[in-house]
């Protein structure tokens, strides 16, 4: 039992990493119609800078972490100014190819600037005992900043007259800039957003385990979230990375590794066969 319970904590952390990844996808999706396919990357290169960042000046978790939103704010207006802005109004296609070759351009950076080899991120290695479960502060911190990121946008897209504008923008975009809505801003808000939470995700992920390039390889870990929630729920993805996890650490931990990688894949398959929308998307009615 004890081994049961074990599992099923560290497959909630392992799920809030991916749930906030899968968040990540989802805001972009949601407010442009884009599936961003360097996110695992742009995770990764938020917390290479956040850590180089906290290792030079000296600070500690709290430095590391504040690093981490600075970063991620500046890495989305960038990538929105200077790689996505040109491409509004072009096919879906084309944008989705433009996040691929991002993706590629953002490795071959890291490459180059930090080497390949594995760095050890210090902070959150302590040791707080529930019962006889030991849980380290960074899984609880991940766990926690899933929950309060959630409702978050809970609030944003229910109260936020922003959140319905993303919704419009992704709907319709060429019908949305003619009822005013700045499409320039709302993209720009939702690649910060999502920059935000995808670094925030590769930063913990580099404290529990540690920060190399094979770090990219969470965007597609989590993108089974995504499609579980449904692309369009943003709230759903981040549950849905919980259940993954869970799943996928209790797959491991009584079926071995090898049917755990891909387990993920496997739930999405039969659960897109019964909702092909996801468990929280919102089905699309077209008139014929």
């Amino acid at each position: 039992m004890r081994y049961l319970i074990e599992l099923i904590v560290s497959g909630l952390a392992v799920g809030a990493i991916y749930g906030l990844i899968g968040m990540a996808y989802a805001v972009i999706y949601k407010s442009t119609g884009l599936v961003n396919f360097a996110q695992g990357e742009v995770g990764m290169m938020v917390a290479y800078a956040s850590w180089s960042i906290s290792t030079t000046l000296g600070t500690g978790t709290w430095g590391v972490i504040v690093a981490a939103l600075i970063v991620g704010v500046l890495t989305g207006l960038l990538i929105e100014r200077l790689v996505m802005r040109p491409m509004l109004g072009e096919p879906v296609f084309s944008g989705v190819m433009v996040t691929i070759g991002l993706a590629v351009v953002l490795r071959s950076i890291i490459q180059l600037i930090w080497g390949a080899e594995p760095h050890r991120v210090e902070g959150g290695g302590a040791v707080v005992h529930v019962g006889e479960i030991g849980l380290r502060l960074s899984q609880l911190g991940v766990i926690a900043t899933l929950l309060l990121a959630m409702l978050g946008a809970w609030l944003f897209f229910k109260h936020g007259r922003f959140g319905i504008a993303m919704r419009a923008v992704a709907a319709d975009e060429k019908t949305a800039r003619l009822m005013g809505v700045s499409t320039a801003r709302v993209q720009s808000v939702a690649w910060v957003a999502s920059s935000v939470l995808a670094g925030l995700a590769g930063l913990f992920f580099a404290v529990i385990y540690d920060l190399s390039p094979a770090l990219s390889a969470i965007g597609l870990k989590a993108f089974p979230a995504t499609v579980l929630g449904g692309l369009d729920a943003v709230i759903g993805s981040g549950f849905s990375g919980l259940i993954i996890g869970v799943i996928e650490n209790l797959t491991g931990g009584y079926f071995g590794s090898t049917l755990k990688e891909v387990i993920g894949f496997l739930l999405i398959l039969v659960v897109l066969m019964v909702r092909p929308f996801g468990m929280f998307g919102e089905r699309e009615i077209e008139r014929v």
